[in-house]
């Protein structure tokens, strides 16, 4: 069959153009129900891309080519004041206002070397339709007003410290290794005068001198709508006709208006990368190797980019071959490499990651090695070289690859069911940048299914050829990332004695201008939105969103006490009680229209005794790859494990919990074809009750845990976690005993006892399997085609008919696994020096409501929605008075913990305070909360909800988890819809009141903050003054012989305290 259907013109709706728009392509894709067409306009050029399909919610991606030549960060600071105001709309943060109340969670963008991509996504088309033109008025006729970019992009506050809301961003990325790697790369592989060698997101230096004019001359040489295709997912009432409207008679006007209707291709226009001097570029000459240092006070580990020159951005097979290449070489724990190098009692690394980075003339392969010990580091890339040679010269295993093929495709299909159009956004996208102009590369851009049945005709020649002659004859590019503790301490000086000159030079007068500058852009933007354009984008009706449909049926087990059950009424229902006896152990079904199906099965953690906590983690990484014995008697080695597992599954997965809720359930989870149901649930019984833990296996999986730490230690977020973690949580906290911290100081021990008392490690690991597989604390959840299952349940009898009857236990919640501060949290302030990051990531924690069906919820998650909202009251007063990139206030409803948060802050006292100020303000009511306010909080909720059952999969699990986890409905969300819509004001000020005022008195919060060693004094100094008992501690790396990491701790007169 061929790939695709020609449909142009489409018999059922046939036409090739609509007003200025001619239909450049229009193809269905066979493989899945989505319809593509591109459509260009004659008169402006801009693009159109349509993916048509069946979904709840509306995507746009907009997307501009952004090309730079400097380090001065325009693409990315344009990005941001695109959505400071337009010229039709002149109102700062008015597209996320209006997106708020269009059944959307605002407006987002991100900005890559080559390209500016704006996006917007709505549950129903009616939201979506209405934002457009008012989006595109917003990308094309931005204000850039000089307050926009005070606030916005950089400026210098009352201290004459640097910030703003680019700065922040950049701050907390330009010292990480990730960053400085990139950038040195960069340098080496594109020559002088290629934009490929920028910093798009602004080096610091250069954003401190970087001019809001300099950014309106790119904005007019770049944001024109030739240069801009809109690139839109999902279904529409009048399909494409709908959207092709909307361009037609609000956009083009608007354009042509400008002037800017010059066709798609205006005179002394050159294509961004394709026709400029960054398409200038030869291939690597020769192996180049340099070292960049970032600051890290463990220097035991470094980490390697090492990047090979890949064919055309056309070459599609190839590129698919490529892909499929590097996951045979990476992909699980029996893949050449990573058995070579991570498997290994002592790893050479943590990962080795393929890549693939879309470029004009060639795509680039750069392959990313982490946690390299530090010894190996400068002769890493020869060994891997050797490698790739010997693999060469022993051939492909040609069964495993063809395993590796067709779990790939397995893998597309299963993402085309759930995300569908999405799926190829970043294909669409490419195409757009370096595709033919007239659409004739989008076809095979989106032909995967072809590649792969191309693929699999293959021999292992053929792949050692292209192993060959990518990865073997070529030369390459390495980068090295040592981490240096001299750094940190210099950098520390340097920043200290720039800010002192900088006050110096500014003297009194230049800080109270600078001030003056910064209050007035604040004031500038504070002017309020006239409340007639806001109404005047309606609300849309809840009415107009399409559920997706889930069938639920659950079963207690026998002896479980039960409600009376009502008729047998749905196919569902029928279906199961069909198949045999009722089951003795807790199952429920949720079926949804699928191609698969999804096994979950949920172990209790209660019975767990605390000092085997920690052992979970390495339980969880080694889980899939122990030798396992079956029924027979027979043990199959990992390797085999690890094969079948792969051969049969679309994915595999252990972990705790689902999404960061209800994390004192240890979950097993598969994933396959609805006819592998039966093997699947095989394997989940093989792999809980008959898995061997192997000695080498277990030191296998806990050198790799040990081997990933240092990396993951040297990010705020991860810190910040482990040490709230720390403050708020007992040892019974299944969360604590595998966070950041908590395994730093385990997994070596646990290795150790691994090499000298094997016997005890494999004890504790036989009675931590005891306690989870007790069959009171076991729920398996089904999900997706049950109704195509031929033995839906008496495949569990089968399989599991050994657990026998019992009471099922209750779930057991975090919040009985909160220490006395967390379930009072009152005073205490840690605040933790991390020497790899330049700003700050706090928590701030008060208590909140507990329990899933809570009578004051609805009012506190509107009064939640109506702070954290883009553009609303935190946003506005933190991010736009640039103290952060980021600050959100969030309900844990399980653990009963309200907490505030900030992410990479350059000042979170202030961030704090400003905080303080609006919450009080809004209670006192000096501060107004308006109606519309309260509309669009209640609109984004709704989007909120749509968005967590807009798949078949989310559908399902979230059926599971309401009524099996959280004891409600099965639609409860929905049901939520009413009661959200009832909160009045009255009721959002009482809520504001009653639980987040609370987090800004010392008397009812707590604090933990991770920051820069520079800003540890200031931020304590600023809490004390607040009333808070504060606690300073720094992480350091001792030199203990079992490599753990020990915490100092400094009280507030100064003694350090080893724990």
């Amino acid at each position: 069959m061929a790939p695709f259907q020609d449909r142009s013109p489409i018999s059922n709706d046939p036409f090739s153009s609509f007003g200025n728009f001619d239909l450049v392509q229009h193809f269905q894709l066979d493989y899945t129900d989505v319809v593509v067409s591109k459509w260009r306009s004659r008169a402006s050029g801009l693009t159109l891309v349509h993916l048509d399909y069946e979904a709840p919610l509306i995507n746009g991606y907009f997307v501009v080519a952004t090309e730079i030549f400097d380090d001065s960060g325009c693409p990315h600071t344009l990005e941001h004041l695109v959505f400071m105001g337009s010229e039709k709309y002149p109102y700062k943060g008015i597209i996320d206002h209006l997106a708020n109340r269009g059944f959307s969670e605002g407006t987002n963008a991100w900005t890559d070397n080559d390209h500016t991509a704006y996006t917007a996504s709505t549950a129903g088309e009616q939201g979506f339709l209405q934002l457009l033109p008012i989006y595109l008025d917003h990308i094309l006729y931005p204000t850039m007003s000089k307050a926009a970019f005070v606030t916005e992009v950089h400026h210098i506050n009352a201290k004459g410290e640097d910030a703003g809301v680019v700065y922040s961003e950049m701050q907390g990325r330009e010292n990480t290794s990730g960053d400085l790697m990139a950038l040195r790369s960069q340098r080496i592989l594109y020559p002088p005068g290629s934009a490929y060698r920028s910093e798009t997101g602004g080096l610091m230096e250069a954003l401190r001198v970087l001019t809001v004019e300099q950014i309106r001359q790119y904005h007019s040489t770049y944001y024109v709508p030739h240069n801009l295709s809109l690139v839109v997912t999902g279904k529409l009432s009048s399909g494409t006709r709908s959207l092709l409207s909307v361009l037609q008679e609000k956009v083009e006007p608007s354009i042509i208006a400008h002037g800017q209707n010059q066709g798609p291709r205006p005179k002394g226009w050159k294509r961004p990368f394709v026709e400029t001097a960054s398409a200038n570029r030869e291939g690597i000459k020769e192996v180049t190797k340099e070292s960049v240092e970032f600051p890290e006070k463990d220097e035991s580990q470094g980490e390697l980019l090492i990047t090979y020159n890949g064919p055309p951005p056309t070459a599609f097979l190839e590129r698919k071959a490529l892909d499929i290449l590097s996951t045979y070489l990476t992909s699980s724990p029996v893949a050449p490499l990573n058995k070579e190098y991570v498997e290994i009692e002592s790893p050479l690394c943590s990962y080795i990651y393929f890549s693939e980075d879309s470029r004009a003339t060639m795509v680039d392969l750069p392959v990313y090695i982490g946690s390299v010990p530090a010894e190996y580091l400068d002769t890493f890339d020869e060994k891997l070289s050797a490698s790739f040679r010997r693999i060469v010269a022993e051939g492909i295993d040609m069964s495993r690859m063809s395993m590796v093929i067709n779990r790939d495709e397995r893998q597309l299909r299963s993402k085309l069911e759930s995300a569908k159009g999405d799926t190829f956004s970043g294909t669409i996208i490419t195409d757009f940048l370096y595709g033919a102009t007239d659409g004739s590369d989008l076809r095979g851009a989106l032909d995967e299914i072809k590649y792969y049945n191309i693929l699999k005709t293959w021999n292992s020649s053929q792949w050692t050829e292209l192993l060959k002659r990518y990865f073997v004859d070529q030369p390459y590019t390495v980068v090295i990332g040592r981490p240096s503790a001299n750094l940190v301490e210099k950098l520390e000086t340097i920043e200290k004695a720039r800010l002192a000159a900088q006050v110096e030079k500014l003297g009194p007068e230049g800080l109270a201008n600078a001030t003056r500058e910064l209050e007035a852009a604040k004031t500038e933007h504070e002017l309020p939105i006239p409340k007639e354009i806001l109404t005047s984008f309606p609300v849309p009706d809840v009415k107009s969103i399409s559920w997706i449909p889930v069938k639920s049926v659950q079963e207690l087990g026998k002896g479980r006490s039960i409600t009376s059950r009502p008729p047998l009424q749905s196919d569902l229902e029928k279906h199961i009680e069909s198949d045999g006896e009722p089951l003795s152990m807790f199952v429920q079904y949720d079926h949804v229209k699928s191609d698969f199906v999804g096994i979950h099965a949920f172990f209790s953690l209660a019975n767990v005794p605390d000092e085997l906590r920690p052992y979970l983690s390495t339980y969880a990484a080694a889980f899939f790859s122990l030798p396992v014995k079956l029924e027979n008697g027979e043990v199959l080695g990992h390797e085999e494990v690890v094969n079948q597992l792969d051969d049969l599954t679309v994915s595999y997965e252990a972990g705790l919990g689902l999404s960061d809720q209800f994390t004192e359930f240890a979950r097993i989870s598969f994933k396959v074809e609805t006819a592998h149901y039966e093997s699947a649930v095989t394997w989940l019984r093989d792999l809980v009750w008959g898995s061997v833990f192997d000695k080498e296996r277990l030191l296998v999986s806990a050198a790799k845990l040990a081997q990933s730490l240092p990396e993951l230690k040297r990010d705020g977020s991860n810190v910040l976690s482990s040490v709230w973690a720390e403050t708020l949580f007992d040892k019974s906290s299944t969360s604590l005993a595998g966070a950041i911290l908590s395994q730093a100081d385990f997994v070596p021990k646990l290795i150790k006892d691994l090499q000298e008392c094997p016997e005890q490690v494999i004890a504790a690991f036989e009675k931590l399997r005891k306690c989870l597989t007790d069959p009171s604390g076991i729920r398996i959840s089904v999900t997706g085609n049950v109704l195509g299952l031929k033995k839906p349940r008496s495949t569990w009898k089968e399989k599991l008919g050994h657990l026998g009857t019992s009471t099922l236990a209750p779930v057991k919640l975090t919040c009985e696994t909160l220490n006395e501060l967390g379930k009072n949290p009152v005073r205490r302030a840690v605040v933790v020096s991390l020497p790899t990051i330049e700003s700050s990531f706090v928590s701030h924690t008060t208590k909140g409501i507990q329990g899933f069906d809570h009578p004051e919820f609805p009012a506190l998650r509107v009064a939640l929605e109506a702070l954290n909202a883009t553009e609303s009251f935190l946003w506005r007063s933190v991010r736009g008075a640039g103290l952060a990139y980021g600050a959100y206030m969030t309900a844990d409803r399980e653990a009963g913990l309200i907490t505030f948060s900030l992410y990479r802050s350059s000042n979170s006292v202030e961030a704090f305070k400003e905080v303080n100020n609006v919450v009080s303000g809004l209670v006192d009511g000096s501060i107004e909360l308006n109606e519309t306010t309260l509309d669009a909080a209640k609109s984004s909720i709704v989007y909120a909800v749509t968005k967590n059952v807009a798949t078949a999969g989310r559908a399902a699990i979230n059926s599971f988890t309401n009524q099996a986890l959280k004891g409600l409905s099965q639609d409860h969300n929905l049901q939520l819809l009413e009661q959200y819509q009832a909160v009045t004001k009255g009721d959002i000020l009482a809520s504001l009141k009653k639980y987040i005022l609370p987090i800004f008195s010392p008397s009812t919060s707590t604090v933990v903050v991770v920051t820069a060693p520079s800003k540890v004094d200031q931020i304590s100094e600023g809490l004390t003054g607040y009333g808070f008992d504060v606690e300073k501690r720094t992480l350091e790396v001792e030199g203990d012989e079992d490599g753990s990491f020990e915490t100092t701790s400094v009280s507030g007169d100064g003694s350090e305290d080893g724990r």
